[in-house]
């Protein structure tokens, strides 16, 4: 496990680095400089699936390619004396989100925002906020609190979304069709985040929760956001990746078929150009 010091100075530097990420309004960042950007499904703590995402990426090598990482916490993956292990993860995100400040973003997902206002999500008899606690104190102890703390302040300062010049829309999911009506592209673009945003029906909420793939939502919620496709997360996939309408690709990364999407930003894209992008690590 990392020093906590030095941990808890990395997690610091990286809520500072996503609430100035060029182009950033309230909670959506707006891509201009990007040339590719490369985005990845639902993680859920698979260590094995970032690397390969990271390699593929090759930040290094093309420095006008953006990176856009969802839904980090909550795995299957423990440690021996009890625990969820996915907060390395999210330690992970940080420290590459300090060394790319501009070029990698976090997309806030269910999981995050579940954990970071302390409403239950659980599987079965797993509740999931409560593992992820005990994963902490079985990894940082006594600075299990402090380190926590320093969490749900990434959550509050993840991205709701991220846009890119040719027209392409990322967010974990989209609001299902009865809460589009009061929806509207400036409640992501507040610098502060209300009570009834995070509540059940509130613009957060039901952007990260709402599972409707319907043709007709997806055009309503892409004529809201001034966009034309759309890329999500949340839908589980054994092949990686689905095409459930016209307008969205929803992509996973959690198991062997972890889907991907590395597409161009300097023209526009039709909806079966943008899945000729998809790929499986």
């Amino acid at each position: 496990m990392p020093n906590p010091e030095r941990l808890l100075r990395t997690l610091h530097e990286a809520v500072l680095a996503f609430r100035s990420t060029p182009g950033r309004s309230g909670g959506v960042v707006t891509v201009t400089d990007a040339r590719e950007v490369l985005i990845g499904g639902d993680l859920h703590g698979n260590l094995e699936n970032f690397r390969a995402l990271l390699k593929k990426a090759e930040l290094d090598t093309y420095p006008r390619r953006h990176l856009v990482l969802q839904e980090i916490i909550h795995s299957r993956f423990s440690y021996p004396q009890g625990g969820d292990k996915s907060h390395q993860l999210l330690d992970l995100t940080a420290a590459l989100k300090c060394q790319y400040p501009d070029r990698v973003h976090f997309l806030l997902g269910n999981h995050e925002l579940a954990q970071w206002q302390g409403q239950l999500i659980a599987k079965g008899d797993v509740d999931y906020n409560g593992i992820f606690l005990e994963g902490i104190q079985s990894a940082y102890g006594s600075r299990a609190d402090e380190i926590y703390t320093a969490y749900l302040e990434i959550f509050a300062a993840a991205n709701l979304a991220v846009r890119t010049a040719n027209r392409i829309f990322m967010s974990h999911s989209m609001p299902s069709a009865r809460h589009l009506d009061g929806f509207s592209l400036s409640d992501l673009q507040r610098d502060e985040r209300t009570p009834e945003d995070l509540a059940w029906g509130g613009a957060v909420h039901s952007l990260v929760w709402g599972r409707d793939t319907r043709l007709e939502t997806a055009e309503r919620f892409l004529a809201k956001v001034d966009a034309d496709l759309l890329i999500t997360g949340h839908i589980p996939s054994e092949h990686g990746f689905e095409t459930p309408n016209e307008r969205q690709i929803i992509l996973d990364c959690m198991g062997p078929q972890a889907g991907f999407c590395l597409f161009p930003t300097d023209r526009p894209l039709t909806i079966e150009e943008l899945i000729g992008y998809v790929g499986i690590l």
